[in-house]
């Protein structure tokens, strides 16, 4: 309906009987928009809560890098040197005492004795200790980490550096 009030002829009536400019589109979203959305959101939750990953599995593999680094190192230092070395999980690891030892190293030499994770637990599967040198070429060996049901291996096939192998998880 039109008026004599200026503008008028951009205005027109909308079928809620509110005055929208001419070639406006309605404002808001129509339910099929709001759930499309949604369910957008929700899936990439669903993504994302899948991508976390377990921090107790994260400090672990952190122990478990670290102690492959440290057990090269170790390997190293024995060959340049000519002595036999061993590292081993300490039994005793309470308070401010080694958890895990390099044995044979000279004494000018100080790789950490204790994990980044107090609560991490190593298990030697090829014995009691690792054989790091002075041979070149050693035994294959094994030694598994746990930190909460959460296990890792660091290996080695005796000719190869040390590695990170993830296992499956214990009950």
């Amino acid at each position: 309906m039109p008026t004599s009030a200026r503008g008028s002829s951009l205005i027109r009536q909308t079928h809620a009987g509110r005055a929208a400019p001419h070639g406006a589109a309605a404002h808001g979203f129509t339910m099929i928009e709001v759930m499309v959305v949604v369910a957008i959101v929700a899936i990439a939750m669903g993504v994302v809560s899948l991508a976390l990953r377990d921090p107790a599995l994260s400090r672990l593999e952190r122990d478990a890098t670290r102690l492959a680094t440290l057990l090269e190192m170790a390997r190293a230092e024995a060959r340049a040197a000519g002595l036999p070395v061993v590292w081993a999980p300490s039994a005793d690891s309470r308070g401010d005492a080694p958890q895990f030892l390099f044995v044979g190293l000279p004494k000018g030499s100080s790789l950490p004795t204790r994990w980044l994770d107090a609560q991490v637990q190593a298990t030697v599967l090829t014995g009691t200790s690792l054989r790091l040198g002075p041979e070149a070429i050693l035994p294959p060996q094994r030694v598994s980490l746990g930190l909460q049901g959460q296990r890792v291996e660091v290996a080695s096939d005796g000719l190869n550096s040390f590695a990170v192998v993830e296992t499956a998880a214990t009950p």
